[in-house]
């Protein structure tokens, strides 16, 4: 049975029943036994849970400051509430920090979660496992990423696969840790398909989707018809698990390079122009239009990665010493590049009638400090933090738990990594009973 996180009582947090939904230690999807997994039958389950539920897990790499954004602390000391004003949202009684003023038109779609906390180590790769998870990673054990369970589960939708992540999967952030955005135990057969490219560049391409130029349909038809004539010769040959796991790979990759569903699902130069300006001509921003366009077409889970590492590029990793930056350049280059994509991929969804049937939730691994610190900072605070969530069964509108008055710790309704976890499994209609 789906048991994840008892410790504390059934609890989720986006207002279903409270129920226990999953146990701690027991197996499934949180959960499960990996044993049995690392000798896991090839073939995957049949789609359980079978709903029109899909998921953008938009991940703001680096850990967004809590305070700064949207869980701002007026009534705190200066070294503590930071330079931004609070701004009224669309929400009754919601406010968030002035560097969002396109988001606080859209706070009726989202609920902001504002007790998020854990207690393990404060390094990135730590709070990615947790936050992508739902697990800590022990033992050498890796827990698949929640779109790839997702995915395992429920299968894809015809020729496009069910689990996307763009551009590219999290490099370097200094804890040298796998980062929880492949499908760990489940396999490879069940990772997700990696956009490895920029879509705000002017030639976008998906290098894995299509075949080089000089290589026709035709002729790639050939080598696979002179593959599966190879194989048929060595039919004696007993395949083992991995020589599975190519063959298994190497069709799905023929297929895709080879369906025009799957070609036309990421051709971003079909939107208007009107349309990649409303969004941002970011990387960021062009993901997230990328993200809309592929679950308009069917896939299941997009997971939006905002930054690739916290070294080479400016983001929400805010300690004020280089190569970091501080509080007032995120607000002048991170913050506006969000809060442009988001609104914008949060007025698309419902224009297009399709947020009613997607979750869209935007978390960090963690928080950053409430004080200050002397190179204009905040360093890494995963005692609290905030994330946001909204679309298909989960309303808007609305603040769950809240952060003491100094925002170092949840006041009430403390959410742990695996709570947020088991909250997306629930709006998928996953069955908390299903045994895997």
């Amino acid at each position: 049975m789906i048991r994840i996180d008892a410790k504390k009582g059934p609890r989720f947090c986006d207002g279903f029943t409270r129920r226990d939904f999953i146990h701690a230690g027991a197996l499934p999807l949180l959960g499960l036994t990996y044993p049995k997994f690392l000798a896991a039958k090839a073939a995957a389950p049949a789609p359980v849970g079978d709903s029109d539920v899909n998921c953008i897990m938009l991940f703001l790499v680096g850990g967004p400051s809590h305070i700064d954004t949207w869980d701002p602390k007026p009534n705190a000391p200066e070294e503590i509430r930071g330079p931004f004003k609070t701004i009224q949202t669309n929400a009754p009684g919601v406010r968030i920090t002035e560097i969002f003023p396109k988001l606080a038109n859209h706070m009726d779609k989202v609920s902001l979660i504002r007790s998020v906390y854990h207690t393990a180590s404060a390094v990135h790769d730590t709070g990615h496992q947790m936050m992508q998870t739902g697990r800590l990673f022990t033992g050498g054990i890796e827990h698949p990423h929640t779109g790839c369970v997702m995915t395992y589960l429920k299968g894809q939708r015809g020729e496009v696969p069910g689990h996307v992540l763009i551009p590219k999967p999290i490099g370097r952030t200094g804890g040298n840790m796998p980062h929880g955005q492949t499908a760990g135990y489940l396999g490879k057969q069940h990772d997700p398909f990696v956009l490895d490219a920029d879509p705000s560049v002017k030639d976008f391409k998906v290098p894995d989707l299509l075949p080089p130029d000089y290589i026709t349909s035709v002729r790639a038809d050939r080598r696979r018809k002179l593959r599966d004539s190879v194989d048929a010769n060595v039919a004696a040959f007993e395949k083992d698990s991995k020589s599975k796991q190519f063959d298994d790979n190497f069709n799905l990759a023929y297929k895709l390079m080879t369906s025009p569903t799957a070609r036309e699902a990421f051709a971003l130069n079909q939107e208007t122009d009107s349309m990649r300006d409303r969004y941002g001509r970011t990387r960021f921003g062009q993901s997230c239009l990328l993200a809309r366009r592929l679950i308009e077409r069917g896939v299941r889970f997009v997971t939006v990665n905002m930054f690739e590492t916290v070294f080479d590029e400016i983001t929400w990793d805010i300690h004020g010493s280089r190569p970091f930056t501080d509080i007032t350049e995120m607000s002048k280059l991170v913050a506006p590049n969000f809060d442009q994509a988001f609104s914008a991929l949060m007025e698309d969804l419902t224009e297009r009638g399709l947020l009613k049937n997607t979750v869209v939730t935007a978390l960090g691994e963690f928080g950053r400090t409430p004080k200050i610190n002397p190179a204009g900072g905040r360093d890494h605070h995963p005692g609290v933090w905030t994330i946001l969530m909204g679309g298909g069964p989960i309303k808007g509108g609305r603040v769950i738990g809240e952060s003491d008055e100094l925002g170092y710790a949840p006041k009430t309704r403390p959410v742990l990594p695996g709570e947020v976890a088991a909250t997306l499994f629930k709006a998928f209609n996953l069955d908390p009973h299903h045994e895997l």
